[in-house]
């Protein structure tokens, strides 16, 4: 888990930079809701995404003015995530989860501000979300 969620992030961002540099490129970073809040039987997750949470902020600090960096922190999303886990980690019937095609376009506003203006951080999660704040 922290072998993927945070070493390979930071692998990417590491192997990205050059050209991120040369172009005054952007960078969006995900963590989760569990990268801020911690919940029991998730212990891996929460910190993996805490490492990526505390990375991206480090390197939004050491990149200013060179490199646009956002950290996105979503909410549970609606996709096979889930699928075939047992009960306990599942959602509850009731949960309202992100469109992921919403989050998407949150990440494209992230990308697509004018020189000089960075979204630093974006929660996207659904109003109920219950693992934010």
């Amino acid at each position: 888990m922290v072998r993927v969620n945070l070493l390979g992030t930071a692998a990417v961002i590491r192997a990205a930079l050059p050209a991120l540099r040369a172009n005054r490129g952007r960078v969006v970073t995900v963590a989760s809701t569990l990268g801020i809040r911690a919940l029991p039987d998730a212990s891996a997750y929460c910190a993996s995404k805490f490492g990526v949470v505390g990375m991206t902020r480090a390197l939004a600090a050491e990149l200013a003015g060179e490199v646009g960096v956002t950290l996105l922190v979503p909410g549970g999303m609606d996709t096979a995530f889930f699928d075939g886990r047992p009960e306990q980690y599942k959602p509850g019937p009731d949960a309202q989860l992100n469109d992921p095609a919403e989050v998407a376009d949150a990440v494209l506003y992230a990308l697509t501000r004018p020189d000089g203006c960075e979204v630093r951080e974006l929660v996207v999660c659904a109003s109920t979300e219950p693992s934010w704040p």
